[in-house]
């Protein structure tokens, strides 16, 4: 039998004795809290009393943050000393428990402690394992989903557009800062009215609201011969500014339009097009929702979505789709994902942010109570649900309507859903009172083509990848057996 290596190198660092303190990587909340108070790590290390090339390492995960230095910078920050200390650890350690509970390794024998033991004592190695699983997880549901896609023909214009927002994590810097420049000149009783008036001043363009009938069929109109914007009298107050946001985009920052989208690649003109017009949304959300305002809202009402709303005179679905976008380095939000289906199960609007694995082709699981939410109108749903490979979100569901012009009038009735990591869940108001760990969590798939789980009654396809099993005198309760070899 060869000796076990004595080297204190990097690569072979010593099983720590149980009973002493584990050491703490924390480079992800210093470079965070150095970033937010607008700090290099030079001045940060001064303010410290350390050298850069120790923020450095630490920043880096390569040296652990001493006790000393950490109460050093609770002192001169202000800081929570308990809850910045652990805020590294508790990510990793979700993202660790998600990968151990993959089918994957049954039978390894990996547990909780194991994940919470490689969070805290080697979070490098932890966070490469994890982000080993993320890709792994991805490239088994691009495998899957290229035998549905190979049945669609040609490429598909609107996930080609997906793919542009999807890649870029829903966050346009240019646009967000001119959205806050834009809400910041138009700020008054009324941002309406302020852009009204920006209209008028810059553009030398009037805003009319004409009835339903003069407007044959349309919500907004640019007539540029006559120098109006045109909007409907079926839109209500929120979405009168939003479509007034929007043309004022359009007539203000199409250059920022057209660079964005002509410096990415896509496989189709409409794809393109379609992305561009994306884009002209969200510089209206930024403009409606100014970034830094409304993450600062955000935060204070702990993301409830209906008092952001009422406070920004915009509507529920516009405040939980704006949420998605707040990926600022230095100042994001929670990373959510979103959805909106109608009542048949169709998913006409998704982001998942990196957080929630989607399908590109199909529609959602249907255990998921975003479907739920067409019994209860406008009343919030929450629910855990938990995925196949062991990741668990809080997510609420709540049922919005599109523009009606009255009594008689076709009304679109959607749901949609708004989601995290269970991890951040205790940061929003939905989840007061609720106990986290202990809750249950509802067993969903990410769609029925996707999802292996063997005993699901709701099932309505078989998983694409597994044989179907057929036996005339055995009836289960699910509709199909598969097998897993």
């Amino acid at each position: 039998m060869r000796d076990k290596p004595t080297s204190d190198g990097p690569l072979d660092r010593p099983r720590s004795d149980p009973r002493s303190p584990r050491k703490l990587y924390v480079g992800a909340s210093i470079r965070r809290l150095r970033r937010e108070r607008g700090l290099t790590q030079a001045q940060l290390a001064g303010e410290l009393k350390v050298s850069p090339s120790y923020i450095n390492l630490i920043e880096r995960n390569q040296r652990p943050v001493s006790a000393a230095l950490l109460v050093r910078a609770a002192e001169t920050y202000d800081l929570n000393l308990a809850a910045f200390a652990e805020a590294r650890t508790e990510d990793l350690f979700g993202a660790l428990l998600s990968a151990f509970e993959d089918p994957l390794f049954l039978g390894v024998g990996l547990s909780r402690e194991d994940a919470l033991d490689l969070a805290a004592a080697n979070p490098v190695l932890g966070e490469a394992f994890a982000r080993l699983h993320r890709a792994y997880v991805a490239l088994q549901s691009e495998l899957t989903e290229a035998r549905a896609a190979a049945r669609s023909g040609p490429a598909d214009a609107v996930e080609d557009a997906r793919a542009y927002l999807q890649a870029s994590r829903n966050h346009f810097a240019p646009l967000d800062e001119a959205g806050e420049a834009v809400a910041a000149e138009a700020a008054g009783p009324s941002l309406f009215d302020g852009l009204c008036r920006r209209f008028r001043d810059r553009h030398n363009i009037r805003v009319r609201i004409l009835p339903a009938d003069a407007m044959t069929g349309a919500l907004r109109r640019m007539n540029r011969h006559a120098g109006e914007v045109l909007l409907s009298e079926v839109l209500d107050q929120a979405s009168r500014t939003f479509h007034l946001a929007l043309q004022l985009a359009l007539a203000e920052q199409g250059a920022t339009l057209d660079r964005l989208v002509n410096t990415a690649k896509f496989e189709t003109d409409g794809g393109r097009r379609l992305a561009r017009s994306a884009l002209a949304n969200y510089a209206a959300a930024a403009i409606m929702l100014p970034y830094g305002p409304f993450r600062a809202a955000a935060r204070e009402l702990r993301y409830d979505v209906e008092a952001m709303a009422r406070r920004f005179g915009a509507s529920f679905e516009q405040v939980a789709h704006r949420l998605t976008t707040l990926q600022r380095p230095g100042a994001e939000g929670i990373p959510f994902f979103f959805l909106r289906v109608d009542a048949a199960g169709n998913v006409s609007k998704r982001f998942s942010g990196e957080v929630f694995p989607f399908a590109k082709y199909g529609g959602s699981c249907p255990l998921w109570n975003v479907h739920d939410a067409f019994r209860t109108p406008r009343r919030i749903l929450t629910q855990i649900v938990q995925l196949p490979d062991g990741a668990k979100y809080f997510s609420i569901a709540r049922t919005v309507h599109g523009e009606a012009g009255g009594f008689g009038a076709p009304k679109i009735d959607r749901a949609v859903a708004l989601g995290c990591a269970l991890e951040r869940a205790g940061e929003l108001v939905y989840a007061q009172g609720l106990d986290l760990d202990a809750a249950p969590a509802t067993p969903i798939g990410v769609t029925c083509r996707l999802c292996e789980r063997p005993d699901c009654a709701a099932r309505a396809h078989p998983p694409l990848k597994r044989r179907l099993v057929f036996d005339e005198h055995r009836r289960l309760a699910t509709p199909f057996s598969f097998a897993f070899d």
